[in-house]
This record gives C-alpha cells, structure tokens and sequence, in this order.
C-alpha cells in the first residue's frame, strides 16, 4: 500500500506542499509507504486536445515530467492532491497535470483509487479550488477519503491554521484505518 502526496504549487516547500505532509506524516508514522512529488519546477507541457491519447492510451506529449509522474499516480493506493488557490481556482501547473490525465480516463485506468483533496488559500476561494480537484478525482472514479482547506500566504502559514493541521492529522488516521484496519 502506497500513498501518494502531489502538490501542484510552484512553491516547493510551500503551504499546499506542508500541508499534505502532515498527512503523509501520519501515515509514515504507522508503517505505511508515502512518497511525496511536488509540480515545482518541473515541466508540465498543457494538453493540446488531439485526442490521440484515445488510441495510444497514454498521453502523447513528450519531452516534460507529466509521464513519469503520472506513472507515480498509477502506482499508488491514495493520492493526497493539493493546490493553491489562485483567483478562485486550481493553479496553472496542476491544471496542466489534470488536463492530461484525460489520456487515462478511457481505460478508467485511475479508478478504485482514494482521493484526498487539499486546498490553500490567502482568505477565500479554496472551496471553489477544492471542488476542481474533486471534479477531477471523480471523474476518473477515484473514493474521496476527504478535503482539508487551510490558510496562508506566506511560506510556513498554514501550521498556524490550527483546524486544518488537526484536520491533516485526522486525515491521515482515515487513510491509516483504510490501509491498515487491524493497526493498533
């Protein structure tokens, strides 16, 4: 069992990137595998609407990192999924990973995987920005484990949000329960 957490901030080690640690965290403490990829500085070229990726099955762009991350998402059991909110919405970099993602909705090859949405903002907006990663993660048939919004602008700030770090560490307990029931 793995989980995955994939942050699409351009911020590394910013608030959606600290965040999703949290959870990852939990479930590192009980035993459970985690790995976390964060969209900061890597390629990500947008989807070009050909629709190839009906025959080939796999997104045809070459040339950026989408591929090996979205082997990464294919890999795992939970996928911790989080963005930033920038006017109202998803960043640009996660928008471009999700878009692409369409290459692996005809085989519904992402379905029976759990979700978990994290969603940062300064002060409004991260409910619109969580419900893009649930249309998302609905589409391809993923189970929502939940949504954990936080607040914060500046590197570090969402660890002050003390709701919503309790709300990651309660996340991560759910995600432990489902991987391990029988873990004391």
């Amino acid at each position: 069992m793995k989980v995955l957490g994939l942050s699409g901030s351009m911020r590394k080690e910013g608030n959606t990137a600290q965040l999703i640690q949290v959870i990852l965290r939990q479930c590192k403490e009980a035993g459970i595998k985690t790995e976390f990829v964060s969209l900061a500085g890597k390629k990500i070229l947008p989807c070009l609407g050909c629709l190839k990726c009906k025959e080939k099955k796999w997104c045809v762009i070459e040339g950026d990192d989408w591929g090996s991350i979205a082997q990464k998402v294919l890999d795992c059991d939970v996928l911790v999924i989080g963005s930033p909110t920038y006017y109202y919405n998803i960043c640009g970099q996660l928008k471009n990973f999700i878009d692409r993602t369409y290459s692996l909705y005809h085989d519904h090859k992402l379905a029976g995987r759990k979700g978990v949405v994290v969603a940062i903002h300064a002060s409004a907006g991260a409910d619109r920005t969580a419900k893009t990663i649930e249309g998302f993660l609905n589409a391809h048939e993923f189970s929502s484990l939940g949504t954990v919004i936080g607040k914060g602008t500046d590197e570090g700030d969402v660890l002050s949000d003390a709701d919503a770090v309790r709300h990651a560490e309660k996340t991560g307990d759910r995600i432990v329960r489902l991987l391990r029931p029988h873990h004391d």
